[in-house]
């Protein structure tokens, strides 16, 4: 697979890391220092739109491998926590939960369509403000991953 990025998965999700992470405090017993965790995630092109009720995200993979990686990602973790994570010169700009609506991942012949809708006015707002966001994030060249359960799914610009 040609088309794919490291991602370091053990402070993902948090802002700002974990501070402290392997180094003890003052009086504190040392423990052994966390591993690295290491994952190839897809390098796909983002698209995000809004949609009637929220925002709809679409992930496209050059690499037929990548695309299916993908897919399947999104298979196994059906169900749970999606997020968004923009960055910038590997720094986090940008982290949107969408907790408050239902997202949906739909594959397509090169990769993955998220739909993330509520029927609630004011959730479908927050959805939509997400997307402004993740929008203008990209259009200043960050790096967008999307996340289902904390765990990175595809990431890539627009």
């Amino acid at each position: 697979m040609t088309s794919a990025m490291m991602m370091e998965r053990t402070t993902m999700g948090l802002p700002g890391g974990v501070p402290g992470l392997g180094t003890p405090g003052l009086g504190a017993t040392t423990a052994p220092p966390v591993g690295t965790n290491w994952m190839m995630v897809p390098r796909c092109t983002f698209k995000v739109e809004k949609c009637t009720g929220g925002m709809k995200i679409t992930c496209t993979c050059d690499d037929k491998m990548a695309a299916s990686m993908v897919q399947n990602l999104c298979t196994m973790l059906a169900g749970t926590m999606c997020s968004c994570c923009c960055m910038m010169n590997g720094m986090m700009v940008c982290y949107c939960n969408l907790t408050m609506g239902l997202c949906k991942c739909e594959p397509t012949k090169d990769g993955i369509t998220v739909t993330c809708t509520s029927g609630d006015k004011k959730c479908a707002a927050m959805i939509q403000a997400c997307c402004e966001c993740l929008s203008s994030c990209l259009k200043a060249g960050c790096t967008c991953c999307y996340l289902m359960n904390n765990m990175p799914v595809c990431c890539g610009g627009s």
